[in-house]
């Protein structure tokens, strides 16, 4: 883990997760992969960022 602390933020309007190690953020580089981007400040990554993070949801029994 890159930090002890973790602060998580969603935005359920846009279905989006935000995941930072540290606050402020102070990203100076990302990474897009599919639909998930890491936010680095030069090697140590300080957050990630889930677009449509719904899909990841784990399904309860009662939507099976």
């Amino acid at each position: 883990m890159p930090s002890r602390r973790i602060w998580i933020d969603y935005d359920e309007e846009v279905d989006v997760l935000y995941v930072n190690f540290q606050k402020p953020q102070r990203a100076d580089d990302s990474i897009m992969e599919d639909n998930v981007i890491y936010h680095y400040q030069g090697e140590k990554l300080v957050g990630v960022t889930i677009i449509g993070a719904k899909r990841y949801r784990q399904k309860s029994d009662s939507n099976k």
